[in-house]
């Protein structure tokens, strides 16, 4: 007969357990069984001769120890062995002989209070293991995901939300739009972009900056895109300014573009709510090169490409007033467009050469000046040596904003690359 042992109560732990925590029946039979035997062998020294029965759905437990009957002379273990006389003794066991295996049942109790308290220390330390695997193994298969979670606690440099069965997630700082802000009780919405388990403590940590969050909106707003009509090629994004989305159909009849912008912005009105108004681009993606590139600079009109694949370079050619466009606000527009065509796309007025062989590209004077002042002007409408000399000193002070020194400096640093090369030359003559 199944007898309730009042060590644990094991209704409550599997109703507790497979109810809340979803651990299912038979992994937790398995985790106490294990805990029982542990103890059991921390107790006596070895669990192997003891037969622990759980039945779950009675919440009872059996154990039984199983000793061999030796003689009186041979008798050494009590733990695991009985001798002749005393198993004799025994109600039932009269007829019993040596070798034979003698069967009875023990009340966990018995082993003392060190051994309950041990128990339960166990059993603790082992459901928490057991769930930390189920949370690793849950998230795991979620990396990707768009997840929803209620803001539990709000510090500086992160957020810890926590899902619908109250496990802790983190939203770094660092993954955060600029934009956002969020209090205790707010919903928020994110991509699980990885799961640590240092230590045997998972760690899941969200992001709303990573472009797969981004893909994932269009995925959850464009039915053609879930259906798989749709494919998104590529995606360059700066969080919460400004993104690049490059779409393809596989079926003519469909407008990729179109579909996934919907009727009067319709389908990524919502999306870009939720990023908090970042500007967001979708274009028509193409196996050609020039052409893609040329959608890749929207909203701005481009005359002409060059292409050198060797060096990933591509010279575009503008009319005057186009230049500001392609480039965009800080220079967005032309670094998603980098980003989007994997190229280092240069800007030019149209009816320029596409590259003076006696120039120099601003970039081939990153070793002698720093690289944001490269950076502004390019952002300026400057591409090359020559476009900054052939400027007036007030005019570039004017639309790059820079300091008078600073704007000296490089002009120094410019003018002495080609005096060099101009006494090179004469060297050469001679």
């Amino acid at each position: 007969m199944a007898v309730k042992q009042d060590v644990v109560d094991l209704a409550e732990i599997f109703s507790k357990y497979t109810e809340e925590k979803k651990i299912d029946r038979s992994t937790l039979v398995s985790v106490l069984e294990d805990s029982f035997r542990s103890v059991i062998s921390k107790m006596v020294g070895s669990d192997e001769n003891y037969d622990v029965i759980i039945n779950p759905n009675k919440g009872d437990l059996e154990i039984y120890r199983n000793r061999e009957v030796v003689s009186d002379e041979d008798f050494e273990d009590e733990n695991t062995e009985i001798s002749l006389t005393d198993v004799r003794k025994i109600e039932g066991n009269e007829d019993m002989n040596v070798g034979e295996t003698y069967s009875e049942m023990v009340n966990f109790s018995d082993f003392g209070r060190r051994a309950v308290l041990n128990l339960r220390q166990t059993l603790g330390s082992k459901i928490l293991d057991l769930q930390k695997d189920n949370l690793y193994n849950k998230y795991k298969e979620k990396v990707g995901s768009i997840v929803t979670g209620e803001v539990y606690q709000a510090w500086k440099k992160e957020l810890l939300v926590v899902d619908d069965d109250n496990n802790e997630m983190t939203l770094p700082k660092t993954e955060q739009i600029p934009a956002d802000f969020y209090r205790k009780g707010d919903t928020v919405m994110a991509v699980v972009a990885k799961v640590d388990n240092r230590n045997n403590d998972p760690k899941i940590i969200l992001s709303r900056t990573s472009p797969l969050f981004l893909q994932r909106l269009f995925e959850r707003d464009v039915p053609e895109i879930a259906d798989g009509l749709i494919t998104i090629k590529k995606i360059a994004r700066i969080p919460g300014e400004r993104a690049k989305v490059a779409v393809e159909s596989y079926d003519e009849r469909i407008d990729a573009v179109g579909a996934c912008v919907g009727m009067k912005g319709s389908r990524i009105h919502g999306i870009v709510r939720e990023l908090h108004n970042e500007n967001i681009d979708v274009v028509q993606y193409s196996d050609n090169l020039k052409l893609f590139i040329q959608r890749a600079l929207s909203p701005a009109r481009v005359s002409d490409v060059h292409i050198y694949e060797e060096h990933q370079r591509a010279d575009v050619f503008l009319q005057s007033e186009e230049i500001s466009l392609a480039i965009g606000k800080n220079g967005n527009n032309i670094k998603l467009a980098n980003m989007l065509t994997g190229y280092k796309i240069e800007v030019f007025r149209e009816g320029d050469e596409s590259h003076d062989a006696d120039d120099y590209y601003l970039d081939e004077f990153l070793d002698e000046i720093d690289e944001w002042v490269i950076e502004t002007l390019k952002n300026a409408g400057y591409s090359t040596a020559k476009e900054v000399l052939n400027e007036s000193r007030d005019v570039l002070l004017d639309k790059t904003d820079l300091e008078e020194e600073t704007i000296d400096d490089l002009l120094n640093i410019i003018n002495e690359q080609f005096r060099l090369d101009e006494a090179g030359d004469d060297d050469n003559n001679e």
